[in-house]
């Protein structure tokens, strides 16, 4: 129950910090995406560097804050988009860091995970300012707060339902995460398609009825893979959180793996059916 508490007090409060980001105006949101970005990468880096963050791990969080700058003036159109190749001025760094670590071979042998960084957390976190604004550069985060919400709503259903129905039940990938149950994963399910019909018929979002409950269906699928990415990496490291910044949770890589995967699946779909 004390655990249930901490939970609930702590996610209630960075919820709120999320919803001032999305909702009052673009720099808190870019204010708020580089602090996340910045403590997942420094979180991956720690983890996978042996506990500490070096040189290779710090220019690589710097190409990621980069990029993300870059593509939301572009977006806010505060700058030309073909500035956005600036960004390739830190990644230069973090290559050339990589040529000085060529000698070392446990020091090269890392690399591999610097660029890892940038592909699963950097990339998505940018490309995430590109859905705050419209065509003619006016920001709105309702889009991105809808796609949080089926986010939330299906991990707390999977929490939820895991814990009642999922504790002696099949697992759903129990070579990766023990704990994660079939009926966690049908409770995570039911609850994002509820939230996805909500958002709809309460107004949040105009997508016909259908086109939510498969948003909402893709998504849960999409999160429950980031959620069990993210677990393979912690069981290859042997850590049991990315972090402890948010108590009860973890890190900020452990509340957000979900939404690496979701998201970017969210986008793709709305995309695809000319939606977005």
């Amino acid at each position: 129950m004390a655990d249930i508490v901490k939970r609930t007090v702590s996610g209630a409060g960075f919820l709120a910090i999320v919803l001032c980001g999305l909702l009052i105006n673009k720099f808190l949101f870019a204010g708020l995406v580089i602090f996340i970005m910045a403590g997942m990468m420094r979180e991956f880096y720690v983890m996978t560097a042996g506990g500490r963050l070096e040189l290779p791990g710090i220019l690589s969080i710097a190409t990621g804050i980069t990029l993300f700058a870059l593509i939301f003036l572009s977006a806010a159109q505060y700058m030309d988009a073909r500035l956005i190749c600036l960004a390739f001025i830190p990644l230069f760094a973090v290559m050339a860091g990589a040529l000085r670590k060529g000698g070392d071979r446990e020091g090269f042998g890392r690399f591999p995970y610097i660029c890892t960084g940038l592909l699963y957390i950097a990339v998505p976190l940018s490309l995430s300012g590109l859905m705050v604004f419209d065509g003619d550069g006016n920001f709105g985060g309702g889009l991105m707060l809808c796609l949080f919400i089926i986010i939330w709503a299906s991990d707390v259903g999977a929490y939820c339902v895991g814990m009642l129905l999922g504790r002696n039940g099949p697992k759903l990938c129990p070579a990766i995460s023990p704990k994660k149950s079939w009926a966690g994963f049908w409770g995570g399910l039911v609850f994002a398609v509820g939230a996805a019909v909500l958002i709809r018929f309460a107004g949040m979002s105009g997508f016909p009825l259908l086109h939510c409950i498969v948003l909402s269906i893709m998504m849960h699928v999409a999160g429950v893979c980031g959620d069990l990415f993210e677990s393979q990496w912690k069981r290859y490291f042997n850590v049991k959180d990315s972090g402890n910044i948010i108590p009860g949770h973890g890190g900020l890589l452990d509340r957000f793996d979900s939404a690496l995967f979701a998201i970017p699946a969210g986008a793709v779909y709305l995309t695809a059916v000319g939606l977005m």
